[in-house]
């Protein structure tokens, strides 16, 4: 592989491109006409404009990232996470175009992408699943049928979602009316479609995933878990490993369902099995993402394993180099995503020009971000800014240091969730590891500003 094409913007871009020159391959960044000051377009080897600042036009437009990879000869195509990452069809569109996907293939992506079809496919290797409807509902009367069934409280997922769009909980029939037909409405505005399926609602359990790796020579590998339970509206603030709450016997079991679920998608690459693990130790399959994650950070300080570079190993058909056995877990590890936005005023967006910026630093210390003093934030996409990563022989050592880095991260000019952080790191509950999803609802009823 000499020369890949990083399909994203921001944070992860450039951390491609870092992977990418530490393996000696040559990177392409592709931007908007928002982004031409943006990091990764000034350190990569080549970079192509492809559209104007809205993402429709840019970095979801498939045949202009097709038509910059065959100008510029690349080898492969990064798609980073968000945008096209898990877009089958665009994997589809490079492999005709004996482009190299760096990820799994389209039919991977396709079947664990329809989360009806996912589910179907984990349960039948064997992994225990929420108990919901058969596929996709798109009648309501259907949708009430199943309620009964399973017993609410229900969630009415959106079968292309992510991030928490689509999604939405029911407790009566009453309430699964209205909300059946605004998940199906969101979906629709938000991926093209529309179909949403139904399962029981399991309240209050904490949100653990597994980083799993596979070849294209049959090994798969897991490296442990990510707790992901601080989340607002179904979007992560605050990730950690491994979980304070996993036993060791737990933390087997899961990483063997893990891997079966990984095998029964055909995959190659690194991807991700979510969970939903309740009080008594239960675990349920809830998605797998066939990408990178943003909080791939956490598990790279806590293994010693880059995952980027495992990325681009694998896609140029190298084996893993290490087993199962080899993967220990001597460190632990948190990341705050730091997004421009006002925690005070409901996460209203702050874009506009960092005036002052000063990232932390120090042993045990890890920033990931796109932006510098005078970097303007752009209105048209993800607030996230950067990722602040603290690591340390256990969890009080990474909360402390998380303490201290977050004292020292300077952003003037626009708003930020640095003072949120602090305040979460503050929290009994945090500190003692008590925490499910519903951690942040509780949260925010206690806390109303941050300074």
């Amino acid at each position: 592989m000499q020369k890949v094409l990083i399909a994203n913007r921001g944070e992860i871009a450039l951390r491609i491109v870092r992977a990418c020159r530490e393996l000696g391959i040559k990177s392409l960044a592709v931007y908007s006409e928002a982004d031409i000051e943006s990091l990764h377009v000034q350190l990569a080897d080549e970079a192509i404009c492809i559209g104007k600042a809205p993402g429709v036009d840019s970095y979801l437009r498939a045949d202009r990232i097709i038509s910059a990879a065959e100008i510029a000869d690349v080898d492969a195509i990064h798609p980073g996470y968000g945008f096209l990452s898990e877009n089958p069809d665009f994997a589809e569109q490079c492999e005709s175009c004996n482009i190299k996907f760096i990820g799994p293939s389209s039919q991977s992506i396709r079947k664990m992408g329809d989360k009806a079809v996912a589910k179907d496919t984990v349960r039948a290797a064997g992994v225990p699943v929420v108990d919901g409807s058969d596929g996709p509902i798109t009648e309501e009367k259907d949708a009430i049928k199943t309620a009964k069934r399973i017993g609410y409280p229900v969630i009415i997922k959106a079968v292309a979602g992510g991030g928490g769009r689509g999604m939405r909980v029911a407790h009566n029939d009453v309430s699964l009316r209205k909300e059946f037909h605004i998940a199906g409405n969101e979906a629709e505005k938000a991926f093209g479609n529309g179909s949403v399926y139904i399962e029981k609602y399991i309240q209050n359990p904490r949100h653990i995933e597994f980083q799993v790796l596979a070849d294209r020579h049959g090994k798969v590998l897991h490296l442990g878990e990510r707790d992901c339970s601080v989340q607002r509206r179904h979007q992560k603030l605050i990730e950690e490993a491994p979980s304070p709450f996993l036993t060791k016997e737990l933390r087997r079991k899961m990483g063997a369902a893990a891997i079966k679920a990984t095998k029964a998608a055909d995959y190659e690459g690194a991807g991700t099995i979510e969970f939903l693990v309740d009080d008594e130790g239960g675990f349920y399959f809830l998605e797998m993402n066939t990408r990178i994650q943003v909080e791939h950070t956490v598990t790279e300080e806590v293994t010693g394993i880059d995952l980027v570079k495992q990325q681009l190993l694998i896609a140029q058909g190298e084996p893993i180099a290490f087993d199962q056995k080899h993967i220990t877990f001597d460190k632990h590890a948190i990341e705050c995503r730091i997004n421009a936005e006002d925690p005070s005023r409901n996460f209203t967006p702050s874009p506009g020009c960092i005036d002052l910026y000063y990232a932390p630093g120090g042993h045990g210390v890890r920033v990931d971000s796109h932006a510098y003093g005078g970097y303007v934030i752009p209105p048209y996409y993800d607030s996230m800014i950067g990722k602040l990563i603290t690591y340390g022989k256990d969890r009080e050592i990474a909360i402390q240091r998380m303490y201290r880095a977050l004292d020292e991260y300077l952003i003037r000019g626009i708003k930020t969730t640095i003072p949120l952080h602090r305040a979460i790191l503050r929290d009994p509950a945090f500190q003692s590891g008590e925490v499910t999803t519903a951690f942040m609802e509780k949260f925010m009823e206690r806390n109303k500003t941050f300074d």
